[in-house]
C-alpha cells in the first residue's frame, strides 16, 4: 500500500476500465440476459432497478429516465411549473439544474452558496422568495446533502415544493435518511463517472406523491399511459433496459451504504477508509469543504482555487493528510 501511495504515476481522476474489470463478467451475463429477451424499451431489468432504487433510497416510488437533465425537467413539469413562475436554484451547480427550469418556461433564480460546504445557502434563500416563486431545488454536491431542514422549513412556510438534485449523491444520508427521500420529488443522473454510473446516459426520479409518479411515467413516454394515446406532449425519455441492467449490476457490487468502486487504482480500498476524519480535503496546511455529519458518500475530492497555483509548480508527490479520525501511519493518500 504504502508503495502505492508513494508512486508518483498519475491517478486518473475516473477510471471506468479499472472498475469494470472486477465486475466484467456479471456485467457482460446481465447484458446477455437483455439481448436474449429482446425487451430493449421498459423491459424487465427498468422495472427491477427502480423497484431496488426506491428501496435503497426510502421512496415509494422511482421513474427512469434518460439522464439526470431530464429527470430535473420532468420532475419540473411533473410539478406543474411554467410560465411566470420562479424556481429558486444554487449559483453553483451544473447548468442542467438551471436549464430544467428554464425548459419549462419557469425562471432559475440564483441562490448564493455556503462557504464551508458550496451548499445553498438557507439563510439567503428567504429573502429570493416573491409571490412567483413556486419551487425550490437545492443541490447535494460532492456526496454532501444539503441543509434539508432549514430548506424545507422555508418550503413549508411559503407552500413550495421541493426538487432536489442529488446528481452527485446517491446513497448519501441527511438526518438518517437517504438523498432522493427528503423532498417532494429526487432527481439522479447515472452519468459514467457517478457513483453509481451507466455505460451511457441514464437518470432517475425518485418520489413519496403517487400523483407525481403517474405523471412523470406518462411524461417519460411520450405523454402515454396506453400506446398510441397521447394524453399530453411528452419525451421519449425513457431509461434504457440495457442500462438498468448494468446499473442493476454495479448497485449490488458497489454497495453504496458503504463501500462503493473506487474510480482508481488502489481498487480494494473502500474511499470511505481514507476519506473518514478529513476535512475533505486538507492539503499542504489548507482545507476543503467540510464533509456532512452523516451521510458523506465522498463522490469527489475537491481543493479550493486558492491551491492551484502551488499545485501547478509541485513537483513532489501530492497528499492528503489525514487530520482527525485516522492513525497517522498509512492513511493518507495521493489525491484523485
Amino acid at each position: 500500500m504504502n508503495d502505492i501511495l508513494a508512486s508518483h504515476r498519475p491517478i486518473p481522476l475516473v477510471d471506468l476500465r479499472s472498475q469494470r474489470r472486477p465486475i466484467a463478467e456479471d456485467i457482460e451475463a446481465a447484458i446477455g440476459r437483455v439481448l436474449e429477451r429482446c425487451d430493449f424499451i421498459l423491459g424487465k431489468e427498468v422495472s427491477l432497478f427502480e423497484e431496488e432504487f426506491a428501496e435503497y433510497c426510502g421512496s415509494p416510488h422511482a421513474i427512469g429516465v434518460a439522464s439526470g437533465t431530464d429527470a430535473l425537467y420532468l420532475a419540473c413539469r411533473a410539478l406543474g411549473l411554467g410560465e411566470g413562475d420562479e424556481v429558486i436554484v444554487p449559483a453553483m451547480t451544473f447548468a442542467s439544474t438551471a436549464f430544467a427550469v428554464s425548459l419549462t418556461g419557469a425562471r432559475p433564480v440564483l441562490v448564493d452558496v455556503r462557504s464551508e460546504d458550496a451548499l445553498i445557502d438557507p439563510s439567503k434563500i428567504e429573502t429570493a422568495v416573491t409571490p412567483r416563486t413556486k419551487a425550490i431545488i437545492p443541490v447535494h454536491l460532492y456526496g454532501n446533502c444539503a441543509d434539508m431542514a432549514a430548506v424545507g422549513a422555508i418550503a413549508a412556510k411559503h407552500s413550495l415544493s421541493v426538487i432536489e438534485d442529488a446528481a452527485q449523491a446517491h446513497g448519501a444520508l441527511y438526518a438518517g435518511r437517504r438523498a432522493g427521500s427528503l423532498g417532494d420529488v429526487g432527481c439522479f443522473s447515472f452519468y459514467p463517472g457517478k457513483n453509481l454510473g451507466a455505460y451511457g446516459d441514464g437518470g432517475l426520479v425518485t418520489t413519496a406523491r403517487a400523483d407525481i409518479a403517474e405523471r412523470i411515467r406518462v411524461l417519460r413516454n411520450c405523454g402515454s399511459a396506453v400506446k398510441y394515446h397521447h394524453e399530453e406532449i411528452g419525451l421519449n425519455s425513457r431509461l434504457d433496459t440495457l442500462q438498468a441492467a448494468i446499473l442493476r449490476v454495479k448497485h449490488e457490487r458497489t454497495n453504496l451504504a458503504g463501500r462503493d468502486m473506487l474510480r482508481c487504482p488502489v481498487q480494494a480500498l473502500p474511499r470511505r477508509l481514507i476519506v473518514k476524519g478529513m476535512d475533505c480535503c486538507c492539503i499542504l496546511g489548507r482545507t476543503g469543504i467540510k464533509n456532512a455529519a452523516d451521510g458523506f458518500n465522498d463522490w469527489l475530492y475537491f481543493l479550493r482555487p486558492e491551491l492551484k497555483n502551488q499545485l501547478r509548480h509541485r513537483t513532489a508527490p501530492l497528499r492528503i493528510v489525514p487530520i482527525s479520525g485516522l492513525p497517522r501511519s498509512g492513511k493518507s493518500a495521493s489525491a484523485w
